[in-house]
């Protein structure tokens, strides 16, 4: 059974930091690239961050703007979402997914998502 289980959300501070971990578990999860989408209370499920599987390439969301970085531990079956200089229009479930191909907007399997609360 495949498991994605997101952590590392909470409340913090405009202009804070916070990381997000995203644990995979029943599948090979070298060969998947992952993904982060959050969603905004009201509003639709936004795309953030994609890693391929190999950890090579990266894309963002046009409204991260450097304040984010998404990598990945394969030894550890792990993806990041190191989130800097968050805003109060970051508060959001973010979710990280599992797809067959890199930055292809088809994914497999989701987590079931991590509140993350920006105060002004």
């Amino acid at each position: 059974q495949v498991q994605l289980v997101e952590s590392g959300g909470g409340l913090v501070q405009a202009g804070g930091s916070l990381r997000l971990s995203c644990a995979a578990s029943g599948l090979g999860f070298s060969s998947y690239a992952m993904d982060w989408f959050r969603q905004a209370p009201g509003k639709e499920r936004e795309f953030v961050a994609a890693i391929s599987s190999n950890g090579i390439f990266t894309r963002y969301g046009d409204f991260v703007k450097g304040r984010f970085t998404i990598s990945r531990d394969n030894a550890k079956n792990t993806v990041y979402l190191q989130m800097n200089s968050l805003k109060p229009e970051d508060t959001a479930d973010y979710y990280c997914a599992a797809g067959s191909v890199y930055y292809s907007g088809t994914m497999h399997y989701w987590g079931k998502g991590t509140l993350v609360t920006v105060s002004s």
